[in-house]
């Protein structure tokens, strides 16, 4: 594979694993012991979680395909190539299936905020589902950073 295509890998591996973790255990925790409306630090924490969420897919997507060109079938042994795709797969589950069901419930609890709504119990725990798999998906992108490195 070329150069270019090697240190691409590299820059989505950064971008993306980079991306979940400022965002997930800085920019969101400090949102919301900063601001005083929840409501607001939620709708900005989701907007950031949908961006990495988008960069995850592509980099993810990316990340498969350059595994196989490098490696052909001999990717399909690589730790490395499942945990991009397990991340792939985390990301797709919670941003696709996870969300649009907590943003259903946050609809459905208005005009309160769904932590005082009848509600909260089932957001509570659409949340914690999807705190426990963008954890998991945080530690598989630590796989990826302290993985030996070509060339």
């Amino acid at each position: 594979m070329n150069r270019f295509a090697d240190k691409l890998s590299f820059f989505a591996i950064t971008l993306w694993v980079g991306g979940l973790w400022a965002i997930g255990y800085l920019a969101a925790p400090v949102l919301f012991s900063s601001l005083g409306d929840k409501m607001l630090a939620g709708m900005l924490a989701g907007k950031m979680f949908t961006w990495i969420a988008y960069v995850g897919v592509g980099c993810g997507v990316y990340l498969l395909i350059y595994r196989l060109a490098v490696f052909g079938g001999g990717a399909l042994k690589q730790g490395v190539f499942w945990a991009v795709g397990m991340m792939l797969l985390l990301t797709v589950a919670i941003h696709f299936g996870i969300q649009p069901i907590m943003e259903g419930l946050k609809e459905q609890a208005l005009p309160k905020a769904v932590m005082e709504s009848l509600f909260s119990d089932r957001f509570a725990r659409w949340h914690g589902i999807s705190s426990i798999g963008y954890l998991i998906e945080s530690l598989l992108g630590l796989v990826l950073v302290l993985a030996p490195r070509r060339g």
